[in-house]
């Protein structure tokens, strides 16, 4: 549900010889019959069944088919059974060179630039994101990279360890062309670098926009003019990976926060500014037991949580949660359509696949109820529309989630 970039900055990176149609399916329809040269699909974990299904249907019909994104990233030699070329990691760099020799009938198998140079701007149809998307929010990208390599996260597989940024100019560019005022940004954590946010914050601040990210909460909160400057700018919403409230999990993460009483503060502090936060929670760790559903819920209504994602651990592979989970011989399976963070694809140590399964589901329950959301609203008065309308969009989707669990019960935890 996310707005995606990556399909736009292909378009961008493409030489103007070329005619270029892009097509999501969570809103289009794919004619496999429609006249093209070459295919270019990128796809995460969970969807790569569905990728490689494109894949053969468009080789049937004798086209030539690349794959790129996360999952063809970490697996490049399994994308290749299914594609003729994969694009590992970035696709800047390599996408005008692939081109290339694309029309010079010499295409390799693989392409890879592992710190491909981000200055050069490149166009995007901004035209074409606001005709599919839901939420009218333009999605910008001003960094790649993160520095602290959490065991269960691949995106230093993806973008490496170093951080690396968009020049500002360009981030503004993009914003004035777009010719909107709502926005995502979709780093890993916008302020990672603060001297860099900070400049970026000033730079879009006279541009009077909304906007929304993902940020780390020690950061932002041991820096009062970062988060003066953030809620200046126009930030109303922050996507915050707390992961767990269990004090033994906190400590064994690689989190600065590792106390309960300052991660209150700290959200606390965050609330006052007038941001609006969305808290992750992640349920399976070995520290877990079924008493982490119930006191998750407690540590979220006390504290005014606006909304927030509830997550079943996924051993993505190319993590180290992956690589420990197989060697123990915890793996349930290895059909990548479960991998989607709403699945158990594994036996946690202190409860049954089912338990995890069920309680996560029933955690989201509970926060998401009438009574809880009425509860919360008084930490949240200062965006009251936007607090109800996520909230409400969030009430809807336990109710398809609670239809899942039969059919998942009957696939995985039955076998």
């Amino acid at each position: 549900m996310i707005p995606q970039l990556a399909l736009y900055i292909l378009e961008g990176l493409t030489p103007e010889e070329h005619e270029v149609r892009l097509i999501e399916e969570e809103t289009e329809f794919i004619d496999l019959e429609q006249e093209c040269d070459l295919v270019g699909i990128s796809c995460m974990t969970a969807n790569a069944p569905r990728a490689y299904e494109l894949c053969k249907e468009f080789k049937k019909r004798n086209k030539t088919v690349i794959l790129g994104g996360v999952h063809p990233t970490i697996l490049p030699e399994e994308a290749l059974q299914y594609a003729d070329c994969v694009v590992v990691g970035e696709a800047e760099g390599v996408w005008e060179s692939l081109l290339k020799d694309f029309q010079n009938n010499n295409l390799q198998r693989k392409y890879h630039d592992p710190i491909p140079d981000l200055s050069k701007y490149y166009p995007k149809d901004f035209s074409k994101i606001l005709k599919r998307k839901l939420f009218n929010l333009i999605p910008i990208m001003t960094s790649r990279g993160c520095p602290y390599h959490c065991d269960f996260c691949c995106v230093t597989d993806l973008f490496g360890k170093k951080m690396r940024h968009v020049p500002v100019e360009n981030v503004v560019r993009d914003i004035k062309e777009s010719g909107t005022k709502n926005f995502m940004f979709l780093d890993d954590n916008i302020i990672g670098h603060p001297a860099y946010a900070k400049e970026l914050f000033k730079a879009i601040k006279p541009l009077k926009i909304k906007w929304v990210g993902q940020a780390s909460v020690s950061l932002l909160v041991n820096d009062d003019e970062l988060m003066q400057l953030a809620a200046d700018s126009g930030c109303k919403a922050l996507f915050f990976g707390i992961e767990s409230v269990s004090t033994e999990q906190l400590k064994s993460m690689r989190k600065a926060i590792k106390e309960i009483e300052h991660l209150e503060s700290a959200l606390k502090k965050i609330k006052k500014m007038g941001i609006l936060i969305h808290a992750s929670m992640v349920f399976g760790f070995d520290n877990d037991t079924k008493e982490i559903f119930h006191d998750t819920v407690r540590f979220l209504i006390k504290n005014k949580v606006s909304t927030v994602s509830f997550n079943i651990l996924t051993p993505y592979p190319g993590t180290k949660t992956y690589e420990d989970l197989k060697r123990e011989d915890r793996l349930i399976t290895n059909d990548w359509k479960y991998y989607d963070h709403n699945t158990v694809v594994f036996k946690p140590r202190n409860m049954t696949p089912y338990e995890l399964q069920i309680g996560k589901i029933n955690a989201r329950k509970k926060f998401y109820r009438l009574s809880s959301v009425l509860k919360r609203f008084s930490g949240n008065l200062y965006s009251p529309t936007i607090y109800f309308a996520t909230n409400y969009g969030h009430m809807k989707q336990v109710k398809v989630e609670a239809k899942r669990i039969a059919k998942i019960k009957s696939e995985l935890f039955e076998n």
